[in-house]
């Protein structure tokens, strides 16, 4: 049971490990012309969340990134993959934007949750995500989240309504931190490979349960730059690809049907 939890918990490590592809990796590796958008046209920019459109092989595409950055600089200006309010609501202009042209909608989530801070409370984090959740529900194209590293709590879940889920192989999607669930059942933040066992958040686990519908696998030294790390994107570029062809064949009235069981089964 102690190599279970451990191996659980390495997971979290290596879904939050420096080096890791970002949101913007991905998107310079899947995605070509693409042509970021700024704003929401309410209060500002939010830089944790990267929005734009660009090609997916040859199919147009609507894509909507959480991205962490790399380094120290860049972190703080993305304020650690936590989105505010208005990171969000840019995030459901472009999905709105998307359905309005009949592009799918790609969404790459990393962030251990969306910003907890006075100022993002008082903007409306929380109308912010559950406008999210619910415009998401009857969206009328097809969406794609792929989980690349921490999927946290309501701050993921907000750009993961989404017809099916991807996730790489060492990405995490839980309703809490295995620290911040420690902390809460047993009050002590070190048990918390125990609590990451029981949160069931690998990638393998929620397939596993059906929140997951693919898992990609990733090789040993995947990092920015390293010797495999391409043959992750060519792998993803035709799952994705794929899927997206066979959403848009199918009836949208279908599609959305599915979207809302999907849900209702969790």
């Amino acid at each position: 049971m102690e190599t279970e939890k451990l191996k659980a918990y390495k997971r979290v490590e290596a879904a939050r490990s420096k080096g890791r592809p970002t949101g913007r990796d991905y998107i310079d590796n899947l995605i070509s012309n693409f042509t970021e958008f700024h704003g929401d046209r309410r209060f500002g920019e939010d830089k944790a969340i990267i929005t734009g459109i660009g090609k997916l092989k040859n199919l147009p595409v609507t894509v909507i990134a959480m991205d962490k950055g790399h380094t120290t600089k860049e972190k703080i200006a993305k304020n650690f993959g936590s989105p505010h309010p208005e990171g969000y609501r840019k995030a459901l202009r472009q999905m709105k934007l998307a359905e309005k042209f009949g592009r799918p909608v790609l969404c790459i989530v990393d962030t251990s949750g969306a910003y907890p801070g006075i100022g993002a409370e008082e903007r409306g984090q929380g109308l912010a995500i559950a406008e999210n959740l619910m415009e998401m529900m009857t969206l009328k194209t097809p969406v794609i989240s792929l989980f690349i590293g921490e999927g946290g709590s309501g701050g993921a879940l907000a750009l993961a309504v989404a017809d099916r889920i991807f996730m790489m192989e060492n990405a995490v999607y839980s309703v809490i931190s295995p620290e911040g669930c420690a902390s809460i059942l047993w009050k002590d933040a070190k048990r918390m490979k125990e609590a990451a066992e029981c949160l069931k958040l690998t990638a393998k686990d929620l397939k596993e349960l059906g929140v997951a519908e693919k898992v990609i696998p990733e090789p040993e030294d995947f990092k920015v730059g390293s010797r495999n790390e391409k043959r992750v994107y060519y792998l993803l570029e035709d799952l994705l690809y794929e899927e997206f062809m066979w959403a848009r064949k199918r009836p949208m009235e279908q599609l959305l049907e599915e979207r809302y069981q999907r849900f209702r089964k969790f």
